[in-house]
């Protein structure tokens, strides 16, 4: 019998232009459109949708074939909100915390544990993946801010 693959710990910060609860709100709205907004290419299918949890799968092709997840949310309004990500590459149980700045902005804290499965690579070095999760997370900021300048205009 093979050793259990290692986990690893991965923790990002990132500032948004917005208040708390505007940020909680467009980032726990998944859709199927968010591979676009994260400039990256999946598909996404949301299963299903309540007020405490989203339940969705995400099919991406990779160079070695295709990964699969289910990801499982659940909602912490108004501040906070965990994932169990099982898939066929690798598990995440990922926990985000939003916190409000005193400029009226929001700092969220990302904090991930991250195993491969059998079928998947070891985890990246710490600096890649957390340099992967800040860049996804820039390109989210970039449409969660102009979502919320456009909300602001038409208000």
């Amino acid at each position: 019998m093979s050793p259990p693959l290692a986990s690893a710990v991965y923790e990002i910060r990132t500032k948004f232009r917005a208040p708390v609860p505007y940020v909680f709100r467009w980032c726990t709205d998944y859709t199927p459109d968010d591979a676009s907004l994260e400039k990256d290419e999946y598909a996404r299918k949301i299963v299903k949708r309540g007020r405490r949890a989203v339940v969705y799968e995400d099919l991406y092709e990779g160079p070695d074939g295709w990964m699969w997840s289910h990801q499982e949310v659940t909602l912490h309004p108004p501040d906070r909100w965990h994932a169990e990500s099982t898939g066929s590459h690798r598990h995440w149980s990922l926990d985000y915390t939003l916190r409000p700045l005193p400029d009226g902005g929001t700092e969220l804290t990302l904090r991930g544990v991250r195993r491969p499965t059998a079928l998947g690579a070891r985890n990246p070095p710490k600096a890649r993946m957390n340099k992967e999760l800040r860049q996804a997370w820039a390109n989210f900021g970039h449409a969660l801010e102009r979502d919320y300048r456009k909300e602001r205009r038409a208000a």
